[in-house]
């Protein structure tokens, strides 16, 4: 009897403890890396070749994380691939690799750098963690044996994994996660056999990590926060930006809005490959962002965001959309491609108007008041309600009122920069089939519009104010993740023509790591 009163009351004191310590705000930190690649070879390098190279990345690593704690961060995150680079094949990447354990076994490897073999790696980013006294997140490549009892286990007799890692501020290694959702060309790694999902508290809240592609897809990252309710995401990336709707800060910010996290997105920075764009983003609105294709020089963001956002309420995001008349505006729909997806449009004709367009299943409607129409660019209202089979497989219903490339209408849908049109105000909103569906709202320029616009309960994404730049796009991106699965012959076939045709159009030898 007194042993388990002993340990009822150990157990409330350390609650009331952590308690205690909790923090209801904190600084948290994300860098956007230039990263220093190897030189592109067929022949694996030695490892202690492969060491100088990686040792390089960690010097500026190091810089960042050093300059983030003086600042007062309690967490940083950096970039995937940002150790190492890409343009590698399995055999090559091997010399990169170390044996990444598994959390449970309460390592630090500052203190005992020898204890799972020759991991300098882990060492040298568990002590940046432990001299800062900050917490690292950073992605490597982990290497595990297999033989032939395993069924599944490559040819060469071992797994290579996508890895990030955590390191709290004392340098201990809290958090291991395998990315599950390889990018086409990622043929380097192989995916964990299931799906896993990651957390870990701290001080300051609850946190979920998952490596880029993953964001499109239900398991890891929509499971992190409705069944394990995770404060906030922790994303290293190699984004390369998709305009119209798949740039980086601006889908990311969207899917911080969308799942009522915070969300601390950390992208390599290297624009002759399309790739920047990092931030730090609450529910409510980005708290800091980066886009920058114009310079080749890193950057270091730092926000306070509270450890327990406020979960906002939730939305029927087919209540408004459902009860709207469709009216018929004369215009003549047409079909134009977004990202080899193809939409359903209608020109928007006036300076002010309501519009209806429906594919399938989802109707979108726009309301909205332009400040002048301008004679040399076009805008549209679109919809999308299908299969996405090119770079991966995953179903879409997508609202989106955009800016055409030219005034030739079938240039709606093409990646656009820049736009002069600006909007006193918009309403859009949508017949969507998911509760998963993520508001954007881009501007002229690559750039976010905080604060300037709202989802309300019944549905619609609406602007508080006149946006502060041209809109290039307003954009409701549902995702109907139980019908990613749907496909027949035609599509598969389809979906391989368009993956050639999307690696032609990338740079060779340069290994996707969305």
């Amino acid at each position: 009897m007194i042993s388990s009163q002993l340990l009822a009351y150990v157990a409330i004191l350390v609650f009331c403890t952590f308690q205690a310590h909790s923090l209801e705000t904190f600084i948290a930190a994300v860098y956007e890396h230039a990263v220093i690649l190897p030189n592109a070879t067929l022949t694996p390098v030695s490892r202690e070749e492969a060491l100088p190279l990686m040792n390089r990345n960690l010097d500026l690593l190091e810089g960042a994380i050093t300059s983030a704690a003086k600042q007062g961060a309690h967490i940083i995150v950096t970039p995937e691939d940002g150790v190492y680079g890409w343009n590698f094949s399995r055999d090559t990447l091997y010399p990169y690799l170390e044996d990444i354990p598994d959390p449970a076994v309460n390592w630090i490897p500052c203190n005992n750098p020898d204890r799972f073999g020759h991991t300098p790696v882990q060492e040298r980013l568990s002590c940046l963690a432990k001299d800062n006294s900050i917490y690292v997140v950073a992605n490597i490549g982990d290497k595990k044996p297999c033989n032939a009892s395993d069924p599944e286990c490559p040819p060469d007799g071992r797994y290579q994994y996508n890895t990030d890692v955590v390191f709290d501020a004392q340098g201990k290694l809290v958090a291991r996660y395998h990315k599950q959702n390889l990018f086409m060309g990622e043929d380097q790694f192989n995916a964990p056999k299931e799906p896993e999902v990651v957390t870990f508290n701290t001080t300051f809240g609850k946190f979920g990590i998952f490596t880029c592609f993953d964001i499109l897809f239900y398991n890891p990252a929509v499971t992190l926060v409705t069944d394990f309710q995770v404060d906030t995401i922790l994303f290293p990336t190699a984004w390369m930006n998709v305009l119209p709707h798949l740039s980086a800060i601006e889908f990311h910010s969207a899917w911080a809005m969308g799942m009522g996290v915070n969300f601390l997105a950390s992208n390599i920075h290297y624009p002759s490959m399309k790739m920047t764009g990092s931030g730090i983003y609450a529910p409510d609105s980005p708290r800091a962002f980066h886009y920058d294709m114009k310079t080749e020089e890193g950057k270091l963001l730092l926000s306070q965001l509270d450890s327990h956002p406020h979960h906002p309420a939730v939305v029927n995001w087919t209540s408004f959309a459902s009860g709207v008349k469709t009216l018929s505006t004369g215009n003549q729909e047409f079909n134009s491609t977004v990202f080899f997806d193809e939409f359903t449009f209608l020109e928007l004709t006036e300076v002010t108007g309501n519009y209806t367009v429906c594919q399938k299943a989802l109707c979108c409607h726009l309301s909205y008041k332009m400040s002048e129409k301008r004679s040399d660019e076009v805008y549209a209202l679109g919809a999308f309600d299908g299969l996405h089979t090119v770079e991966g497989s995953y179903y879409l219903q997508v609202c989106t009122l955009l800016k055409c490339r030219t005034t030739d209408l079938h240039t709606c849908g093409d990646s656009v920069e820049t736009a002069s049109t600006r909007f006193d105000t918009f309403s859009l909103s949508g017949t969507f089939g998911t509760q998963h569906v993520f508001p954007e709202v881009l501007l002229s320029e690559i750039q976010l519009a905080p604060g300037e616009f709202q989802v309300s309960s019944d549905g619609r994404l609406f602007s508080l104010q006149p946006p502060s730049g041209p809109v290039l796009t307003v954009t409701l991106y549902g995702r109907l993740y139980e019908k990613d699965q749907v496909s027949d012959a035609s599509s598969d076939l389809t979906a391989r023509a368009l993956r050639v045709m999307l690696i032609v159009l990338i740079p060779v030898g340069f290994s996707l790591s969305w």
